[in-house]
């Protein structure tokens, strides 16, 4: 089970689970999500709770959003390089997913600061180069002024989780 945590741009658009909100039982943790406006495209920047991962992508049928995060999932983690086993627990683990509003501030002000530095991803660039964007801010060192071992680099942190709740190889 995996919770969906939207801001209130997207919980417009999104059902609301009802009843409580438990944090996610999955490597990753929740997901939260916000709408942003690069080069008068909107897009959703999704990011994990607890690895930071971010996931970019076109703001279309927002309402299925919930439906499609696991597969969304998947693919941003197959193009992290994630060994496909881990990919498929993961998302065997996100199923079902519940909607629900933001609780984490912390995670918020990283969304915040991803979506500043999204425009400058896409800088003089023809079109919105969705996965170069995604590959740069993964490489963000978030939380950077907390001591080095606090310091959280996400495209290494999400192999780390995925490895640590689901084991280190195929079984």
């Amino acid at each position: 089970m995996v919770t969906l945590r939207a801001t209130g741009k997207v919980l417009r658009y999104l059902q609301e689970s009802s009843g409580p909100h438990p944090a996610s039982d999955t490597a990753l943790g929740d997901w939260y999500v916000n709408r942003v406006l690069v080069l008068r495209q909107p897009l959703l920047l999704v990011v994990s709770a607890l690895s930071l991962l971010p996931l970019v992508i076109r703001a279309q049928n927002v309402s299925t959003l919930a439906d499609r995060l696991p597969y969304l999932v998947s693919e941003r983690l197959r193009r992290l390089g994630v060994a496909e086993y881990l990919v498929q627990a993961e998302a065997t683990a996100m199923v079902p997913v519940l909607v629900g509003k933001t609780v984490d501030r912390s995670v918020l002000g990283i969304l915040v600061d991803f979506a500043k530095s999204i425009p400058h991803y896409a800088a003089g660039r023809a079109e919105l180069d969705v996965p170069y964007i995604e590959s740069h801010l993964s490489d963000t060192p978030c939380f950077a002024g907390r001591s080095y071992d606090q310091v959280i680099f996400p495209k290494k942190k999400a192999p780390e989780l995925l490895r640590a709740k689901w084991g280190t190889r195929q079984q």
